[in-house]
């Protein structure tokens, strides 16, 4: 059985068409960089959580001794991912209640590993210790050197 289509169903016209091409792309230009910013937040991340074993020997350090650690007297396992160079421990030497580790990432003369936008960067965990409470508190932040930029910052560092 042939069905046969009346006169005026044929379609969409060019001038539909091109609407609809016109909206996908301004849907692409405004997702597109918001994805990318996504991306690179999630390598932030990444970052930031490889800087939990250095959390964690302090915290254990601060735990049983009651004071921050001595840099000299503090091993940092040396954690190194596609986003991660380095992460080091120094504990401030005008107040030993204070200690900082800093998280630097990969270059991007890299290719296969690291990103550009948050190349060579720095993040930092500054621990500080209460002795009259026991209690240690953590702050995040972009490294007072080359600082990763605000954007990328997870929410806990912002």
């Amino acid at each position: 059985m042939n069905r046969v289509l009346p006169k005026n169903a044929k379609g969409f016209t060019l001038i539909e068409l091109m609407i609809v091409i016109a909206i996908i792309g301004i849907l692409a230009a405004v997702a597109l960089p918001r994805y990318q910013d996504y991306t690179v937040r999630a390598k932030v991340s990444e970052v930031l959580l490889a800087a939990t074993p250095a959390k964690v020997a302090v915290t254990e350090s601060v735990q049983a001794n009651n004071v921050m650690p001595a840099t000299a007297s503090l091993t940092v396992e040396s954690q190194t991912s596609p986003y991660v160079a380095s992460v080091s421990y120094k504990r401030d030497d005008g107040n030993t209640s204070v200690g900082t580790i800093t998280v630097t990432t990969t270059a991007s003369d890299q290719p296969a590993t690291g990103d550009p936008r948050i190349s060579g960067k720095t993040l930092t965990l500054t621990g500080t210790f209460t002795p009259a409470t026991g209690q240690l508190t953590w702050v995040c932040a972009a490294g007072p050197t080359d600082p990763i930029d605000a954007k990328y910052l997870p929410a806990s560092c912002k």
